[in-house]
């Protein structure tokens, strides 16, 4: 399944997004602009003087994207790249300094929905999971090639799954492994189906697709860039859908809100680091009930927001 112009695509804590990252005309960069519904609501929010760059690895979504923003002529800039790069990407295309950065994590709905790209165990595809299709490693690469310590600390640290041992082990002893209905089973039948309202399965994929994607490092990476490219008083907001990027952004937030972030017990400071951001929220900002009711992926999401201090360098 291709994404297409009839996708019905309901962007995660749009109004929110706007209120946290539009304060006025300017140039905006929507680092996973994805199939263009939150670029769509800044563009309208900030007005007709304003410019938006969208960022995005999946050539299919930004087909969609181009069509739906593209009654807004030069406004609209979309590139296809990797937001881990987004400083290089913003300085060349001119997006320096920025009013606002977005980034909205993880795989889309429509990437969820598409067998071929093999982010689902719902529905039998190759594993796949890669954002970028031409990118070198994909999950079936991970799942046939790895050891199986490597696999186990795979998905215990990317997963956070408690039985990643037992999963690598099962995984190894029924390799080869290229669909993703056969690794589900795989995983079901190694821990069982009694896990609650989640599937057995979705720790295992979640862990592949951030290794095979190298998540957290891109994400490390765009925040810092995004900082770099923001003029003073603009925004970077993100929306998160699991621990570790949550964590990751969290923790980013509160180091770059300090003047100092030398280890405790030092008598003098010795980083000389100066803050370039305050914090926003200080605890995320989640979905309300009507939301999640229309829009079941919202459940998980969590939004954080900050604000630049300083100039752009």
């Amino acid at each position: 399944m291709r994404p297409s112009d009839d996708y019905v695509h309901q962007p995660v804590m749009a109004a929110q997004v706007v209120a946290f990252l539009v304060t006025g005309p300017g140039d905006y960069v929507d680092a996973t602009v994805g199939l263009g519904g939150h670029a769509e609501q800044v563009l309208e929010a900030a007005g007709p003087e304003s410019r938006l760059l969208g960022l995005d690895l999946d050539p299919r979504a930004l087909e969609v994207a181009a069509r739906r923003l593209g009654r807004y002529g030069p406004r609209v800039r979309l590139v296809r790249a990797n937001f881990a790069d987004i400083a290089e990407v913003a300085g060349r295309e001119g997006f320096v300094p920025a009013r606002g950065v977005l980034f909205d994590l993880g795989v889309g709905s429509h990437q969820l929905g598409d067998p071929a790209a093999g982010f689902s165990f719902q529905l039998s595809g190759p594993l796949d999971m890669r954002y970028d299709p031409t990118a070198p490693v994909t999950a079936a690469d991970l799942v046939n090639r790895l050891s199986e310590a490597q696999l186990a600390d795979l998905i215990r640290r990317y997963g956070e799954e408690p039985r990643a041992r037992q999963i690598a082990r099962a995984i190894v002893q029924a390799r080869p492994i290229n669909t993703t209905d056969e690794l589900a089973r795989v995983v079901a039948r190694a821990v069982g189906t009694t896990r609650g309202r989640i599937h057995p399965a979705t720790r295992t994929f979640m862990a592949l697709r951030i290794a095979v994607n190298r998540e957290l490092e891109n994400l490390a990476r765009g925040l810092e860039g995004a900082v770099k490219i923001l003029g003073r008083g603009g925004r970077v907001v993100v929306i998160s859908f699991h621990s570790l990027e949550d964590r990751l952004v969290k923790e980013f937030f509160r180091r770059e809100s300090r003047d100092c972030i030398c280890p405790p017990g030092l008598p003098v400071c010795v980083c000389r680091h100066r803050a370039v951001l305050r914090e926003l929220t200080r605890r995320p900002v989640t979905p309300g009930e009507a939301e999640i009711k229309l829009n079941p992926r919202a459940r998980s999401a969590k939004l954080r927001a900050a604000e630049k201090l300083l100039e752009a360098a």
